[in-house]
């Protein structure tokens, strides 16, 4: 029988939906964790696989953006299975566009299809008989060994060892509203700083370049302001390093513009700027691995 079926992002493995069964069985709730081990690894397995983990069989399958694993009793037929998923991933995918799975950023964003997924796991458990299965002219499935992709990717005895996520794989903590007043003012200020520094160089294109020192001290604060913004929203290492490199570059270019700019508008300049540096380094990259069980 079905025991366990979950969706998962495929470039990423991070999980959209699951049933949510609750089997005290410890061998099942240790098949889980190697399904969630095998998630992050689809993207470069077969479409089509099964897996042996705890006396039970782990068939995935993937199409799209999406893959789809189910948890089955040794028993039950692999035909019967690789239908299943293909039902989830039809359901999912009629229910919930590319753009919706793309911009997901928590574990378990559509949760709420876990009763569709209730639904199609009873059709294929009820009265121990299954829907009829049509032929599928797809290749055969892969056997994946659990342990051998286990070793490869990180995880060795059951533990898992830290990896380095890119730029474009690592989700962020939630943005706070303190986070998002510090993104606008440094828009504005990068603003006021473009606006002002355009201004001063069709001046002094016509005074003889005599505050070309000031319009680029202008211009580097926009850069400043536009990448602390960038800091805050998106991952990067030595997050902490960048934005304190920032916070003096804004400070040494509202030295060099005191006088085009009053004091009380530095001391702003500056208090933006360590406000932003701030809520960057109290925002912290989400683990991949410390997603909730379901």
């Amino acid at each position: 029988m079905i025991l366990y079926a979950c969706l998962v992002r495929l470039k990423d493995g991070l999980p959209l939906s699951a049933s949510t069964d609750f089997h005290p069985n410890l061998q099942i709730l240790e098949c889980k964790k190697w399904v969630r081990r095998l998630s992050v690894t689809l993207s470069q397995c077969p479409p089509r696989g099964t897996a042996n983990a705890c006396n039970f069989h782990i068939h995935f399958l993937s199409s799209g953006d999406i893959s789809s694993l189910v948890v089955c009793s040794s028993t039950y037929p692999s035909s019967a299975a690789f239908s299943f998923l293909e039902e989830l991933i039809w359901e999912f995918s009629a229910s919930y566009n590319s753009t919706a799975i793309a911009l997901a950023s928590r574990p378990y964003t559509f949760l709420e299809f876990d009763s569709v997924i209730q639904r199609v796991k009873h059709n294929y458990n009820s009265a121990g008989s299954f829907p009829p299965v049509r032929p599928d002219p797809s290749p055969s499935p892969v056997y994946v060994k659990l342990e051998d992709l286990g070793e490869s990717n990180g995880f060795a005895n059951g533990h898992i060892t830290a990896q380095v996520q890119t730029d474009l794989t690592c989700r962020m903590s939630p943005v706070s509203p303190l986070g998002i007043l510090s993104l606008m003012l440094s828009i504005m200020c990068g603003a006021l700083s473009l606006i002002r520094g355009v201004h001063l160089a069709e001046h002094s294109f016509q005074d003889g370049y005599e505050n070309t020192g000031r319009v680029v001290a202008f211009l580097t604060a926009f850069l400043a302001n536009i990448l602390q913004c960038y800091l805050y929203l998106f991952y990067s290492p030595a997050r902490t390093g960048k934005a304190l490199g920032l916070v003096l570059v804004i400070c040494l270019c509202n030295v060099c513009l005191y006088g085009p700019r009053n004091l009380w508008q530095i001391v702003f300049h500056v208090f933006v700027a360590f406000l932003s540096a701030q809520q960057t380094v109290q925002r912290k990259p989400l683990d991949r691995h410390s997603d909730g069980a379901v």
